[in-house]
């Protein structure tokens, strides 16, 4: 079966499932646990989104965290390994009909900081969520079963827009 790329106005409900999800692994993460944020665009109230909730937890040892992933794959998760990017492990659930991306990083890794200015970007200027919808919406509809189309289409405003979001969390957040 083929992923269709849908995209949805922005649903309450992803907050809820993002808050179960968290029980069950923090249950699993333990004392390995540093912190748990629900990242992406269903993290952002207002802005559309695929209906996938994006979890990113951050541990201290990465290596240990690999001791986990039979507890991970019996709630549900597929190893994805790295997937492109390097000291991260990444998890999907769902299959084709994914409802769950798990991103882990070690404690000090630079990619947290770039996630999280990304959303408290988006949810500080509505503007610019309002933006992204409105493209991540056209692109679905130009490619409903296309998904690496759908991703490159958004590749260049998502560069700029991190861009613009660490640099406006730097000076918001001078000591992260």
């Amino acid at each position: 079966m083929m992923r269709r790329v849908e995209v949805m106005p922005y649903d309450s409900i992803w907050q809820h499932l993002y808050l179960e999800e968290k029980k069950r692994l923090e249950a699993i993460f333990k004392n390995q646990l540093v912190a748990i944020h629900h990242i992406g665009s269903t993290a952002v109230p207002g802005l559309a989104a695929k209906p996938v909730i994006d979890i990113m937890i951050v541990v201290e040892d990465i290596e240990q965290m690999d001791k986990l992933n039979d507890q991970l794959i019996a709630i549900g998760y597929e190893m994805k390994g790295e997937n492109g990017i390097t000291g991260r492990r990444y998890f999907q659930k769902g299959g084709d009909m994914r409802s769950h991306h798990l991103h882990v990083y070690a404690e000090g890794d630079m990619n947290i900081k770039r996630h999280l200015a990304f959303r408290d970007y988006l949810r500080a200027f509505s503007g610019e969520a309002e933006r992204y919808g409105h493209l991540k919406s056209e692109l679905a509809k130009l490619y409903p079963s296309d998904i690496t189309s759908y991703i490159n289409g958004k590749d260049i405003f998502v560069q700029v827009m991190e861009m613009k979001a660490v640099d406006w969390y730097d000076r918001h957040h001078p000591l992260s």
